[in-house]
C-alpha cells in the first residue's frame, strides 16, 4: 500500500521501577518466578463466590454427556430411595479427604510451601541498626546527665546561697497555711472558717514577692520579707526571706486574754491565755514570715474568743448582772469576788510581753481553748438524722426519747446547755472553792497538834468538782480508832460523807467546814477513849458528842465522857470543848467518900459508895505525848492505887 504508516509497536514494561537514582538510572525489579506467579494468581481467585452445587451440576452435564456416548448395555442407576443421601455424605467424605491431604501437605512442608504475599522488605545493614540505636541512646543518656547536672547544682547553691528562693518559700507557706490565687495576686486566710467559726473579722493576708532594693529600707512591722526579729535573748537576729506577708492592720502585733479572780483588790488567780507557745516551733524551719503569721492569728484567736464571752454576758439573765466596758467584761463569783476578762492588745512588740505569772492557772487556760473548739466543732458538726426521714437538729438522745419513755424533766435536760462563759464562771467558782478548802484545811493541821489531820486529794478531778478524803487519827493509836470523812468540793457548796453515811451539805462560808472538822476532832476523841477504856477493862457510864449544859460554844459542839474504874471506886469526867482550840478538862472522882458523914436524914453508911466531888486534873501537866497518851497513863495509876 503506498499510503501505509509505520507504527513502531513496543512491549510493555512488566517489571515494576524499584528505585531511580540521582543520575537517573532506572533499577527494576525481577520478574517474578513461577511459584511466586501461581501464588498471586491463587490469591486472585474468589472461592467463596463459586458455588458448589453449581460444580456438582457441571460435574453432572459432563458425566450425562458422557454417559450418552457409552454403550446402552452400561449399568444403569438404581432408583433407590436414600440414594440422594448416599449422594451427599459420599461428596461430604470427598472434601474432607482432600481438605485432610492438603492440611497434611502444608504441615509436613515437603510437597508445598506456603509462604505470604507480601512485598519484599528493603535491603538494610546490620550495621546501620546498630549505629542508629546507639545514637539514639547516646542522645537520651545526654538529656538525663545534664537534668542530673542541674539538679546538682541548684541543690548545692540552694545550700550555699544564703537568698531564698521564692517558690521554695511559697512551698514551705503553703504547707502550713492556706492561700489561693485571685487574679495576680495571692491570698491566705488565717481565720478559723473551716473548723467551724462565724466570727465576722476577716482573716485574709497578702503574698507577694521581696524586692531586693526595698528589703533593707522598709520596715518589717506588716511583712516578714527581710528584717530583725527579736529572739529570747532580746537581740536582733538579721533574717532574709523571699516572701512579704502583709497582714491586716488590725491584726498587727500581739494580744492575749487575761483572766484574773480577784478579792477585795487582790489577785486570787490569774491566767493569759493566747495561742503563742502552743505546738511545735516551725520558725527556724520555714521562714521569719512565720512568726508574723502566728501572732496575727493569735490575735484573731483573742478577739473571736473575747467576742463571744462579751455576747454571753450581755444575754445572760445573773442574779448580779455582768458589766462589758470596753475591752473588761466583770462577772461576780461570790460575795466580794470577781471574775475579770480582759483583752490586751497591743501593737508593740517590746511592751506586748506579758509578766510572768507566779500562780498561773494552766486549768483555766485550758478550758478556754477547749471551750472555744467546742463551739467551733458544734457549728460545723449536726447529728445526722435517724431515720433518714427525720428532720435535722434533734441530738440522738432527743431521737431516742420516745423509744426510751423518757419524761418531761429529762427532755428538758437535754434541751439544757451551758455557755462558754457560764462555764468558766463555774470553773472560777470550783478554784476558788478549791483554794478555800485547802486553807482551811492546811490551817487546822498547823494548828491542831492532836489529833492529826491528813488529806488526800482525788488527782482525777473534773473541772467543777473535786474530793477529797480526810483521816483523823492519833498517832500511836492508829489500831484503835480513825475517823475519815470525804468532802466533795464543788462550784458553790460542799458535800461532806461522813464514815457512818451521814451526808452534810454546805456554804461556800469557810467557817461551816472548820466548824464541821472541830466537831470530827471531838468525836474522834471520844470515841477513841471509849475503846481505849475498854481494852483497860474500864466503864463506860455514859458520853455525848453534843453535850446540852455549860455555855455555849463559839465553835462546833461540846463532848463528855464518863468512866468508872474497874473496881468502880474510881470515875473520871472528861469534857472536850472548842473555844477556839481544843480544850479539854478531866475530873476525878473517889469512892467511898472521905467526907460523909450520917447524918438524920441520911443515916446508913452504905451511901458513902457513891462517890464524892469531882475535882479537876491539871491534865497539862500529865506525862504523855497526846490525848489518848496521857488519858492511858491516867487510867492505868487510877487502876493501880485503887488495886
Amino acid at each position: 500500500m503506498s499510503n501505509s504508516v509505520n507504527i513502531s509497536v513496543e512491549t510493555t514494561c512488566e517489571n515494576q521501577i524499584r528505585e531511580i537514582g540521582y543520575d537517573g538510572t532506572e533499577l527494576y525489579q525481577p520478574p517474578p518466578t513461577l511459584s511466586e506467579s501461581l501464588a498471586k494468581c491463587a490469591a486472585r481467585i474468589d472461592f467463596s463466590k463459586t458455588s458448589l452445587d453449581d460444580l456438582k451440576k457441571e460435574e453432572k452435564t459432563a458425566a450425562a454427556a458422557a454417559d450418552e456416548d457409552k454403550d446402552a448395555t452400561q449399568f444403569q442407576e438404581s432408583l433407590w430411595p436414600w440414594d440422594a443421601v448416599r449422594n451427599k455424605l459420599k461428596d461430604a467424605l470427598t472434601e474432607i479427604c482432600v481438605l485432610s491431604d492438603v492440611i497434611s501437605i502444608a504441615k509436613d512442608k515437603r510437597y508445598l510451601v506456603l509462604d505470604p504475599l507480601l512485598e519484599e522488605p528493603d535491603d538494610t545493614k546490620p550495621i546501620v541498626q546498630v549505629y542508629s540505636r546507639k545514637k539514639a541512646i547516646s542522645q537520651a543518656a545526654q538529656v538525663l546527665l545534664g537534668g542530673a547536672e542541674r539538679l546538682r547544682n541548684a541543690h548545692s547553691e540552694q545550700r550555699t546561697r544564703n537568698v531564698a528562693d521564692f517558690h521554695i518559700e511559697l512551698l514551705r507557706l503553703r504547707q502550713n497555711w492556706r492561700l489561693k490565687k485571685v487574679s495576680n495576686a495571692i491570698i491566705g486566710d488565717l481565720s478559723y472558717r473551716t473548723a467551724g467559726s462565724k466570727f465576722g473579722m476577716s482573716g485574709t493576708f497578702e503574698v507577694t514577692k521581696a524586692e531586693e532594693a526595698s528589703d533593707d529600707d522598709t520596715p518589717s512591722s506588716s511583712s516578714s520579707n527581710t528584717g530583725s526579729t527579736t529572739g529570747n535573748n532580746g537581740l536582733q537576729m538579721k533574717a532574709s526571706s523571699a516572701l512579704r506577708v502583709i497582714v491586716p492592720a488590725e491584726l498587727q502585733g500581739v494580744a492575749y486574754i487575761k483572766v484574773i479572780t480577784q478579792k477585795d483588790q487582790e489577785d486570787l488567780c490569774t491566767a493569759q491565755v493566747n495561742l503563742m507557745g502552743h505546738g511545735p516551733n516551725i520558725t527556724a524551719q520555714v521562714g521569719v514570715w512565720q512568726k508574723t503569721l502566728e501572732f496575727a492569728q493569735n490575735v484573731l484567736f483573742c478577739k473571736e474568743l473575747f467576742a463571744q464571752l462579751a455576747r454571753e454576758a450581755i444575754q445572760l439573765q445573773a442574779p448580779i448582772p455582768h458589766v462589758v466596758i470596753g475591752n473588761q467584761i466583770r462577772a461576780t463569783l461570790l460575795p466580794n469576788i470577781q471574775l475579770i476578762i480582759s483583752l490586751c492588745h497591743s501593737t508593740t512588740f517590746d511592751s506586748s510581753q506579758p509578766a510572768p505569772i507566779n500562780d498561773h492557772d494552766h486549768v483555766l487556760e485550758h478550758s478556754l481553748h477547749q471551750l472555744l473548739r467546742e463551739v467551733h466543732y458544734k457549728n460545723s458538726h449536726h447529728p445526722f438524722p435517724h431515720p433518714a426521714s427525720a428532720p435535722l437538729g434533734p441530738t440522738k438522745k432527743r431521737m431516742l426519747a420516745g423509744p426510751t419513755a423518757a419524761d418531761r424533766e429529762t427532755l428538758l435536760d437535754m434541751t439544757k446547755s451551758q455557755t462558754i462563759l457560764e462555764q468558766i464562771i463555774a470553773q472560777a467558782q470550783h478554784i476558788f472553792m478549791r483554794k478555800r478548802t485547802q486553807y482551811v484545811l492546811d490551817t487546822l493541821a498547823r494548828d491542831v497538834k492532836d489529833p492529826q489531820i491528813v488529806s488526800h486529794w482525788n488527782a482525777m478531778n473534773s473541772p467543777t468538782m473535786s474530793c477529797v478524803k480526810i483521816n483523823i487519827v492519833t498517832h500511836g493509836y492508829d489500831a484503835i480508832g480513825r475517823t475519815s470523812l470525804v468532802i466533795h468540793v464543788k462550784e458553790r457548796s460542799l458535800k461532806c460523807i461522813c464514815r457512818d453515811g451521814r451526808v452534810m451539805r454546805l456554804s461556800y462560808e469557810p467557817q461551816e467546814l472548820r466548824d464541821l472538822i472541830l466537831c470530827q476532832i471531838n468525836s474522834h476523841q471520844i470515841s477513841c477513849l471509849i475503846s481505849l477504856a475498854r481494852c483497860m477493862a474500864w466503864t463506860v457510864l455514859s458520853n455525848s458528842n453534843h453535850l446540852g449544859i455549860g455555855k455555849v460554844e463559839p465553835l462546833g459542839n461540846a463532848s463528855s465522857c464518863l468512866l468508872a474504874s474497874p473496881n468502880s471506886d474510881r470515875m473520871i469526867a472528861v469534857q472536850i470543848r472548842c473555844d477556839p482550840q481544843i480544850d479539854v478538862k478531866v475530873y476525878i472522882a473517889k469512892s467511898p467518900r472521905q467526907d460523909f458523914f450520917p447524918s438524920p436524914l441520911v443515916p446508913e453508911k452504905l451511901w458513902e459508895n457513891l462517890g464524892g466531888n469531882f475535882k479537876e486534873v491539871r491534865f497539862d501537866k500529865i506525862e504523855g505525848k497526846s490525848f489518848l497518851n496521857k488519858m492511858e497513863f491516867l487510867m492505868a495509876s487510877l487502876t493501880s492505887n485503887s488495886a
